[in-house]
């Protein structure tokens, strides 16, 4: 069996085998009362972080959509491609850390922590600097998809104005992954929170007081992401774990950064081909019989399943720390057991978010739109949607979990297979249908094909015999 990533040589997990058996017996039965106790501690903040850097680039588009309906598509446009292009990428790339700073806490190299913390950081910076690149000219990108040149200018002004919030965002998501390997959630929830709280009335101010317009939408994202990271920078020197860090010499941060590139490019397009895959759902909704009805309806769809990845998303990460963590420290019985306890508060996520959508299918709809034709069709979708919505809760964890165990390139080859191979190609065979009915039900359906309920399956089975082995 293939072997994830770990700084713990085979060596020295088979000498330690019965020590560490007998030591936590107890402790790592399949879904612990104590280990279950851990996962759910630090997903429910976990989840108030996700979701406070969520709404901040929400409430900018809120305050544009209420300048006019120009402003409106532009930003809306602008926010898409800059997610596609820069954030998604961004967010990937980090996501290795929680690999290789979550075992090397597990395994008490706190050193390594702080050059891996680093060269993320020099790396995801480097990317910043092509991906402006790219934002400056969005305008021409736009034109050569025909859309409307004063959106198109709109959007590229935007996108260029953004440019201090992704070099802000680069910080952020590594200093993120620091504490989180860590379980450090507080400083975490402190920081997003005080961040939203200023990002509202300063997006305000700089929106309808200054009359900045969108300048001003896009300015107070990267205010609120510099100050994001101010915060944790004043928690990190406060840390006990800095002073092992602070002298960290050229040389190591160097060192590491081969094996953080080697986990990044996968980690990276596990995530970006997953975040791809929607906005190219929106883009092939315009090849539906009723392309304005249609693109409506789906993105609404895709505005729920975005909001509820966002919650469980926190599962995910408390799966990832625990897991990396428990790895790192040699107990791949604890990791099995925090595994189980994710997936299983996955599944009652699934089923509470699932039963409570279906029983509100005909009401919920009206909190995106007025329009009864719009709310009626998304009653009649609202079953997939349901089934959408339980699959990506048990996905995110399995998410989560592959970060934890250096298994990204597992999920890379999914992904690909499900989305790419099978999903998005039945997406198109569908969209080309003049009914209806066979559509846009199955072409949000489609996405989750068969091939991620069997990379599923592939990942549990893995996991089990992993855990067995310990």
């Amino acid at each position: 069996m293939e072997r994830g990533f770990s700084l713990v040589p085979k060596e020295e997990e088979e000498e330690g085998e019965d020590y560490r058996n007998e030591k936590s017996a107890e402790q790592t039965s399949s879904l612990s009362t104590e280990m279950m106790k851990k996962v759910s501690s630090m997903a429910a903040p976990m989840v108030a972080v996700a979701l406070s850097q969520y709404l901040l680039r929400v409430i900018s588009i809120v305050m544009a959509g209420h300048l006019d309906e120009l402003s409106l598509s532009a930003v809306a446009i602008a926010t898409s491609l800059t997610n596609v292009t820069g954030f998604s990428l961004l967010f990937g790339l980090a996501g290795a850390l929680e690999t290789l700073c979550g075992q090397a806490f597990g395994a008490e190299q706190y050193r390594q922590i702080g050059a891996y913390t680093y060269s993320s950081m020099l790396c995801l910076l480097l990317f910043c600097f092509p991906i402006s690149l790219l934002w400056v000219f969005m305008d021409k990108l736009l034109e050569l998809f025909h859309q409307d040149p004063l959106i198109s200018q709109l959007a590229c002004r935007y996108s260029i104005w953004l440019i201090p919030a992704l070099f802000g965002y680069a910080l952020l998501q590594s200093m993120a992954r620091y504490f989180q390997s860590q379980g450090l959630v507080l400083p975490l929830f402190l920081s997003s929170l005080g961040a939203l709280c200023f990002h509202i009335p300063f997006s305000w101010l700089l929106v309808y007081k200054l009359r900045f317009g969108i300048v001003g939408a896009a300015l107070s994202i990267g205010f609120s992401y510099w100050l994001n990271v101010v915060l944790l920078w004043g928690f990190m020197r406060d840390s006990a774990l800095y002073q092992e860090t602070a002298n960290l010499r050229a040389q190591e941060i160097f060192l590491t950064m081969k094996q953080f590139i080697a986990l990044a490019v996968p980690t990276a397009l596990m995530t970006c081909l997953e975040w791809w895959s929607f906005e190219l759902l929106i883009l092939m909704s315009g090849l539906l019989p009723n392309s304005k009805l249609e693109t409506s309806v789906l993105s609404i769809c895709l505005t729920m399943l975005s909001l509820h990845y966002v919650l469980v998303y926190g599962i995910g990460a408390a799966a990832s720390t625990h897991v990396s963590n428990e790895l790192g420290a040699g107990n791949p019985k604890a990791a099995r057991a925090a595994a189980n306890s994710a997936l299983f508060l996955g599944a009652i996520d699934a089923a509470l978010v699932s039963i409570t959508l279906y029983s509100y299918r005909r009401n919920w709809a009206y909190i995106f739109s007025n329009e009864s034709e719009v709310a009626n069709y998304v009653t009649q979708i609202t079953p997939i949607l349901c089934l959408s919505i339980a699959e990506d809760s048990i996905l995110a964890v399995l998410s989560g979990i592959a970060r934890g165990t250096g298994w990204q390139h597992i999920g890379a080859y999914a992904n690909i297979g499900s989305y790419y191979l099978a999903g998005i190609p039945i997406d198109l065979v569908f969209c080309c249908e003049n009914e209806r009915e066979r559509t846009l039900d199955r072409y949000i359906d489609r996405l989750y094909s068969p091939n991620d309920c069997s990379w599923s399956c592939h990942f549990l089975h893995q996991l089990g015999k992993r855990g067995c082995e310990g």
